[in-house]
């Protein structure tokens, strides 16, 4: 992140606005300069602007931090106090107040009211700026500028529920990946949580680390949380009676429904197809493990994939256009990464190895993107993630700090959440694979089995 001090003057921002009868010359009090400094990067700079309402403000702070962890933006931090006056008035209006948050007359909101002083924020080393202004009703707008062409980008509109509403920061989220998608062109991932397993419960919370919730029975040890693809629902499994069963589960009203065929043997590492119809899973017998699929729109129709003869076949994983199956096999003696056919054909080796020297792979993740597949393998004693291009079959080890392992995709095949001991205790942790930049999702000691939702639906409620 950018910081911006205040000292001696290295340039006059006064001197750099050019008179016109949009902007207003006498933006920076007399007397009073800037110098910049910060470390210049490839990303583009971004400024959230200051509001001064406890709502608004809170929705800024979401705003600011979920821009932060997309590693698209260096966040630049305004200098304090009131010496800069962010905004300058149109012709006729009142001029606003500083921070950017003025309120304007009818539909338009601020922005009808109000400009941003664009060379200031230029010398500042903005390319973009937000502005959070409330508008008539229970909306709110937010505006992205394009500090670099001195206007407007993009006016967003949401209706916002109350601050301890439990839908707030969804809404929160949705409103900061419209603003990325504005800015930038593509996808975020603050609309997302991650299911993982704490204490033998699935829980969830946000991609941010807020908002954690219990979402399995409290009556039942339950593991493998996966989503559907179009994530208004999941699968974990619970154990009952020594076996294993399935569930899915909806995630706006909670309702769940156990699995059709599942419940009589140890069944476990649901995943869904991308149409959402098939729900495959691994299934363990006195033979050993292997891959099953069932009809979870019909409810019927089980087919086995893998006939194993006392080797395991475990933990598949869909490529994102339902074609191809990664999965877990022992068929070489210890586990490897395999692929097949979604009917079970053309079985083969997928990420390559060295007999003898390569330790277990395990834990297979499709990439959103269909590029890539995550998984962690034995290096050394202990677990690393890896990365497989499914293109060239080439092998890329991606952590190697700590023991980590359970890596689990993001939408934007860019992040990456996984567990690891390397502050000591197993921790959640989330990594840009671009940038190498890691952060910790959860602090608690002992959450495993992560799995990383796709960008959620946005409700009816909080369209205006």
């Amino acid at each position: 992140m950018r910081q911006l001090l205040l000292g001696l003057a290295v340039l006059s921002l006064g001197a750099t606005v050019r008179p016109s009868d949009a902007q207003d010359t006498s933006a920076i009090d007399r007397g009073v300069r800037i110098g910049i400094i910060y470390r210049p990067g490839v990303r583009p700079g971004m400024v959230v602007l200051p509001v001064h309402a406890p709502a608004l403000d809170s929705m800024r702070t979401i705003v600011s931090r979920d821009l932060d962890y997309s590693d698209r933006f260096e966040l630049i931090t305004l200098p304090g106090g009131d010496s800069i006056r962010v905004t300058t008035a149109a012709p006729g209006a009142r001029p606003p107040a500083a921070g950017g948050a003025g309120r304007g007359t009818g539909g338009g909101g601020a922005a009808a009211a109000t400009t941003l002083n664009y060379p200031l924020y230029q010398a500042l080393g903005a390319d973009f700026a937000v502005a959070v202004t409330p508008a008539p009703g229970d909306t709110t707008i937010v505006t992205v500028h394009d500090v670099a062409a001195g206007g407007v980008r993009r006016e967003l509109r949401a209706r916002l529920p109350a601050l301890k509403d439990p839908g707030f920061r969804l809404v929160v989220h949705q409103l900061a990946d419209r603003v990325l998608e504005a800015a930038l062109g593509v996808g975020g991932t603050a609309a997302t949580r991650v299911l993982f397993v704490l204490d033998g419960k699935v829980y969830t919370i946000d991609q941010d680390g807020a908002d954690q919730r219990l979402v399995s029975s409290s009556d039942h040890q339950a593991m493998s949380p996966a989503w559907a693809a179009d994530g208004r629902r999941f699968a974990y499994m619970e154990f009952w009676q020594g076996h294993g069963r399935l569930f899915v589960q909806e995630v706006a009203s909670g309702k769940r429904a156990p699995v059709a065929t599942t419940g009589q043997a140890l069944d476990f590492t649901p995943a869904f197809s991308p149409d959402g119809k098939t729900l495959a899973f691994s299934r363990a017998t006195e033979e050993g493990t292997d891959l099953y699929t069932v009809n979870i729109k019909d409810d019927c129709c089980l087919q086995r994939l893998t006939v194993g003869r006392f080797y395991d076949n475990l933990s598949p994983t869909y490529s994102p256009d339902g074609r191809r199956i990664a999965f877990v096999s022992t068929r070489a003696g210890l586990p490897q990464i395999y692929a097949m056919a979604a009917d079970g054909t053309d079985q083969q080796l997928f990420a390559p190895f060295d007999y003898g020297a390569t330790g277990s792979s395990n834990a297979p993740e499709w990439s959103p993107d269909g590029q890539t597949v995550a998984f962690h393998r034995d290096v050394g004693g202990t677990l690393q993630v890896f990365v497989l291009d499914v293109r060239t079959r080439a092998v890329r080890q991606l952590t190697s700090v700590g023991r980590n392992e359970d890596p689990t995709w993001a939408p934007d095949s860019r992040h990456m959440a996984f567990v690891s001991d390397r502050s000591g205790y197993r921790q959640l942790w989330i990594i840009d694979v671009e940038t190498g930049r890691i952060r910790p999702l959860l602090q608690k000691s002992g959450a495993r089995l992560p799995a990383w939702s796709p960008r959620l639906p946005e409700t009816a409620s909080s369209t205006p």
